[in-house]
């Protein structure tokens, strides 16, 4: 077991000692929050399938040694969400490595935003695989162990789009319509295990990797796009939360202001 980033020399974060796993952290919004927990001094398991370069840069491998090369602590940890051995087995990794787990994102995501009519079966099944099934195998998977350190944080990554019901309807949104609902019933079913159970989303659109590739080719306009530094610093705050501070609610990165 490695020793805790509290005991390692110049790391003061207001997270030393937490131990976050996040899932979907290979690039992204999921890397840029791995990268900024770390920075807090939490010990972080990267958690995604991408373990070799694949059509969209950035593997397990590579975020977790850059947090290492900043000064930080992350271990790269194998993880397909939509299989629950595959989940378990990554789980017991991190608890392995670190001794607990404090703090889940349950990031990992994939994008579809097509109208409903053209929309293949396999891609409504996958992005309800992936953004429900999978948020619900992951956190599943790590409550016992956030709740054998007295509780913690769990934090599912969404979207605005749920509440853009103007503009339509598509898989996607559908998808984190319903991790919404996970999330925010699961507040009030943790709230005795001291267990803060919060959604976040961007305030606007992350143009990451993800995004530019499954976006249908959608143009932002520049005042629409956001940073995603903002979601680490999001996603920072809340992991600092048990159910005695923020719980049961929905947060847009930029309007956190607790």
């Amino acid at each position: 077991m490695h020793e805790s980033s509290a005991h390692r020399g110049g790391t003061s974060g207001n997270l030393c000692g937490k131990v976050a796993f996040v899932a979907g952290a290979s690039r992204g919004i999921g890397a840029t929050i791995a990268a900024a927990l770390a920075a807090e001094g939490a010990s972080v398991a990267v958690a995604a399938r991408s373990e070799e370069q694949g059509k969209l840069p950035g593997t397990i491998g590579s975020v977790a040694e850059a947090i290492n090369d900043a000064g930080g602590q992350a271990l790269p940890v194998a993880c397909d969400v939509t299989d629950e051995g595959s989940v378990a087995t990554a789980v017991a990794k991190t608890v392995s490595e670190f001794g607990g787990i404090d703090i889940l994102v349950a990031n990992a995501g994939v994008l579809w935003l097509g109208p409903v009519e053209s929309t293949p079966l396999k891609r409504w099944q996958l992005c309800l695989d992936v953004n429900l099934t999978g948020v619900f195998l992951v956190t599943k998977a790590v409550i016992p162990h956030v709740r054998e350190r007295g509780g913690g944080s769990l934090i599912a990554i969404t979207t605005t789009g749920v509440d853009m019901i103007e503009h339509g309807a598509n898989a996607y949104w559908v998808s984190k319509a319903a991790a919404e609902r996970l999330y925010l019933g699961l507040a009030a079913d943790l709230r005795g295990d001291n267990i803060a159970v919060n959604c976040l989303s961007p305030s606007r659109v992350v143009l990451t990797e993800g995004w530019q590739a499954g976006g249908s080719g959608l143009q932002i306009p520049p005042d629409m796009v956001e940073p995603p530094e903002a979601m680490g610093l999001a996603a920072v705050r809340l992991a600092g939360q048990n159910a005695g501070g923020v719980t049961g609610t929905v947060q847009r990165s930029e309007a956190l202001t607790f």
